[in-house]
């Protein structure tokens, strides 16, 4: 499974570059952890709040609206991309990375102080939905300029290990918001964090925001003053002119990989209480010990990819997944013991690993400097908006409809998708090597 040019030669760092450059990425890392805790605290609290936007007497129902707010957030990932990818290859991935996250800080905000629906009637699900959509739109610009970033700054030979670290603070961000409901159940009764509990997670967000607002502002700029002041940096024509291959196998390989994570992190702690009918509680401990070793599990996977390749590890993503998806949820379903469910669960997101651990090198791989930010962020808000975002809402319609076997068959053949489309990846990165 090794490509040939998996190992590049790594080139000479004195001790202080590597400090220099391991602090950026922790700098990086930390806006990336807040942006993604204020994105997913909504899906770990939409069990409690849902019923104070959307009066509905059936739970599923409820869980549906929500879910349909959530995908809706999910829309604005591509504008997001664009815009931000625009920023960050004109201006600099500094100055587009303090943007985005400043936005996450008043999408959460609003959130916290948000009035139900018994307050101000139809306002509440409206104005809850514009809230999202403003964090849409950050986080659509958050993952292409970090991922850029990262990629840029992290030590060559060594940068699927270092560029796994987006997704450990993507991960650490999903751990945080489950931690803090777990704290939440603890402390507070069920109608305690229903009335007003279920608030608190956001104002935690918000400023948490502002603290790493402060942190990104210590980084240094990787994007070239040359390819700022070119006409080709963040151009939508440059783009589709000369990298159209490139975005769409980026965009087709982050359609099953986006939609196969959000089915095992994000919709999975609704799916043990609503359908393998656990209790909350116990869905949130399993979902919490399942998030944290899948998050130790993304720098040895990134290591690998250094050693075997990024087609390699994308190839084992994609077989894996097609084979195994079917059969972890169908005995998932049955399931009553909850160390049995967390098992099948780390299972999955071992698998799941062998595509987030790379996702933001081997997609900034493919881009040169000028529109690597835009083509990053781009083709994956577009995959994640229509496949990600949608993954709750589409499970649950089915589940709805008395066809939820459906679901499973679906993420099983964007996993085929995702398989064929990684054969088109290169051996060897394009244009990394040459940057830095």
């Amino acid at each position: 499974m090794s490509d040939p040019s998996a190992a590049a030669p790594a080139p000479h760092y004195t001790a202080e570059e590597t400090r220099h450059r391991i602090l950026a990425i922790v700098a990086a890392s930390s806006g990336n952890l807040v942006e993604w805790f204020d994105f997913y605290v909504y899906a770990f609290t939409a069990l409690y709040f849902s019923s104070s936007f959307f009066p509905n007497s059936d739970p599923t129902v409820q869980l549906l609206q929500t879910a349909g707010v959530f995908a809706a957030g999910f829309l604005m990932r591509p504008i997001g991309g664009w815009l931000f990818g625009r920023i960050a290859d004109r201006t600099g991935r500094k100055s587009s990375m303090l943007i985005s996250v400043s936005m996450m800080c008043f999408g959460s905000l609003m959130i916290a102080v948000l009035p139900t629906y018994a307050q101000i009637g139809s306002w509440a699900p409206l104005l809850l939905l514009v809230a999202r959509l403003i964090q849409g739109l950050s986080v659509g610009g958050e993952y292409g300029t970090t991922a850029t970033y990262m990629s840029e700054v992290a030590l060559r030979g060594r940068r699927g290990f270092f560029s796994s670290f987006q997704y450990v603070t993507l991960i650490g961000g999903q751990l945080l918001a489950v931690l803090v409901i777990v704290i939440m159940e603890t402390l507070l009764d069920k109608e305690q964090i229903t009335d007003w509990g279920w608030r608190i997670p956001f104002v935690i967000g918000a400023v948490a925001a502002v603290v790493s607002i402060f942190l990104r502002r210590t980084m240094t700029e990787t994007q070239k003053a040359d390819v700022i002041k070119s006409d080709k940096a963040g151009s939508l024509s440059e783009l589709f002119r000369h990298h159209t291959p490139a975005f769409l196998t980026v965009l087709g390989y982050t359609a099953g990989g986006s939609l196969i994570f959000y089915t095992f992190t994000t919709y999975m702690q609704k799916y043990l209480v609503n359908t393998v009918h656990m209790p909350v509680k116990t869905a949130s401990y399993i979902m919490t010990v399942a998030l944290f070793l899948y998050m130790c599990m993304q720098p040895l996977f990134g290591a690998l990819s250094d050693r075997i390749g990024r087609r390699s590890s994308m190839l084992m993503f994609g077989a894996l997944g097609t084979l195994c998806t079917v059969p972890i949820l169908s005995t998932l379903q049955y399931v009553t013991n909850p160390i049995v469910a967390g098992v099948l669960i780390v299972a999955a997101l071992a698998i799941v690993s062998f595509y987030t651990s790379i996702s933001g090198i081997v997609k900034a791989e493919m881009f040169p400097p000028e529109v690597r930010a835009l083509g990053v962020g781009l083709a994956y808000a577009l995959g994640n908006a229509i496949f990600g975002g949608s993954a709750e809402f589409v499970a649950l319609s089915m589940k709805t409809a008395g066809y939820e076997q459906m679901f499973y068959w679906y993420v099983t053949v964007m996993m085929v998708i995702a398989l064929l489309v990684s054969l088109r990846l290169p051996r060897q990165a394009r244009y990394l090597h040459q940057d830095h």
